[in-house]
């Protein structure tokens, strides 16, 4: 009766645009474009895709395997499908890592709803030193950041509530054409540009003396975090999948939305720096404190241009993150509210409690208040030991753990029998996704665990 009254999306285009959005997020803008140009351009792209092939597919193939065959929670689905509770126990990290990079995420998501509103009131205006000024002003006073970020979480949480198809889907087949519309536009004013040319080149221009050992285990480590591996998102929305959903084919149209994405971000972000000659750096700064001014520059002799073109990034930014929020939220709701058999609109109120504390943390640890160094563990702010401990050591446990899960401890005929729905498609795939998925996802995992630390 459970499995029978359980919500499912409602299409097969729900399906997509909402996997592919719990994937598309702030890293798509800021990180996959400047790796791609620092890393040989077109040949690193060409390694990326070849890893996506190798881990990507295989990973959410396999996490898409649980959460279907189980149609319940992280928590429940893999001991569901293993047969053996104690399986539970990697669903319950997934939970836990999702929780907190929530947590910390929405931090980061009300910087760019703060920096829409200011885009709003023209209050992005000025040069270098300004905005540079600006910024560390906003992420250092001691209630605002708090503020957007809990607001950020509301939002996310008025989307939960309304459930699978009419909340998560719906939401989904607005925002990511808004998204996708939203990011052409402002790659079609960026490629108009004066000198666009040499940022097109920087990124599409293969350099094949720059692939090396490390190119590849960036590229791994890139498809590995892209995709969302090891949250439990995935297996999460899989949950919801009708029973002939194919596989397969929704992990390769997914990873591929996914990666164009993230090509077109590039070709947003490195023609308009290009033509004022500027490079931006990777990480956050290149958003909230190279682009605003890249913006007034490029855009000087139109300023009302630039004026909405700041306008759209800053929505961009927005829309790519609550994408990615609605999915992680999803993940504790759809445990808060099976396990403990409460109404949905309660389960989601206490993952909604739950990471606003965490994120109030995170941001006044960026601060410079009394307050700000007692949340400082090894001289790192909170938010960084967050992204560090999630990014470096529970993601990459949790996919690992999966992999190993479905190549060697639940049953083949269980994993053929959803891999192929039941013998009906990709029947000679199969033996190839369990080699892979056997050996060659927890290889790479492992690569990437160990590039992290330095150790390759």
């Amino acid at each position: 009766m459970e499995q029978a009254e359980r919500a499912s999306f409602g299409s097969k285009l729900g399906i997509i645009l909402a996997t592919a959005g719990s994937a598309v997020g702030l890293g798509n803008v800021w990180r996959f474009p400047y790796m791609t140009g620092q890393n040989g351009g077109a040949a690193f792209l060409m390694v990326y895709f070849g890893c996506i092939l190798l881990l990507g597919i295989p990973g959410m193939v396999s996490e898409f395997i649980i959460g279907r065959h189980s149609q319940a929670n992280a928590a429940r689905a893999y001991g569901h499908i293993a047969g053996n509770k104690l399986w539970k126990l990697v669903g319950h990290l997934g939970i836990l890592t999702s929780t907190i990079i929530l947590g910390f995420y929405a931090v980061v998501a009300g910087w760019c709803l703060q920096y829409l509103f200011a885009s709003l009131t023209g209050s992005l205006t000025g040069d270098a030193d300004y905005i540079l000024r600006y910024f560390n002003t906003f992420v250092t006073h001691p209630w605002k950041p708090c503020l957007w970020a809990v607001v950020f979480i509301v939002i996310t949480h008025l989307v939960i509530v309304r459930g699978v198809q009419k909340g998560i889907e719906r939401a989904s087949k607005v925002l990511m054409p808004l998204l996708f519309v939203l990011l052409v536009t402002i790659v079609i004013a960026s490629c108009l540009l004066p000198g666009a040319g040499a940022g097109i080149e920087f990124l599409f221009k293969p350099d094949f003396s720059k692939v090396s050992h490390s190119v590849f285990l960036e590229a791994l480590g890139q498809a590995f975090f892209s995709l969302s591996l090891g949250t439990c998102c995935l297996c999460t929305y899989a949950s919801y999948f009708a029973r002939d959903t194919h596989l397969l084919r929704s992990a390769g149209e997914i990873a591929l939305l996914d990666s164009l994405i993230a090509i077109l971000s590039g070709l947003m972000i490195f023609p308009a720096a290009f033509s004022v000659g500027v490079q931006p750096d990777s990480g956050p700064s290149v958003v909230f404190i190279t682009l605003p001014h890249v913006f007034q520059q490029a855009f000087g002799a139109m300023p009302a241009v630039g004026y909405v073109i700041g306008i759209m990034f800053y929505a961009l930014l927005v829309f790519a993150a609550l994408t990615s929020t609605i999915s992680m939220h999803e993940i504790g709701t759809a445990f808060f509210t099976e396990e403990l058999k409460i109404e949905r609109s309660k389960g989601a109120w206490i993952l909604t409690a739950i990471c606003s504390v965490i994120a109030v943390l995170c941001a006044m640890s960026m601060g410079q208040s009394s307050w700000a160094s007692m949340l400082q563990p090894f001289g790192l702010s909170l938010l960084d030991c967050c992204d560090f401990i999630t990014a470096q050591v529970m993601l990459p446990a949790g996919a690992f753990l999966t992999s190993l899960f479905i190549g060697w401890f639940v049953s083949k005929p269980t994993v053929r029998d959803e891999f192929t729905n039941h013998s009906t498609i990709y029947t000679s795939l199969f033996p190839a996704y369990l080699f892979a998925v056997r050996y060659v996802v927890p290889f790479c995992i492992l690569l990437i665990f160990l590039h992290q630390f330095g150790v390759i």
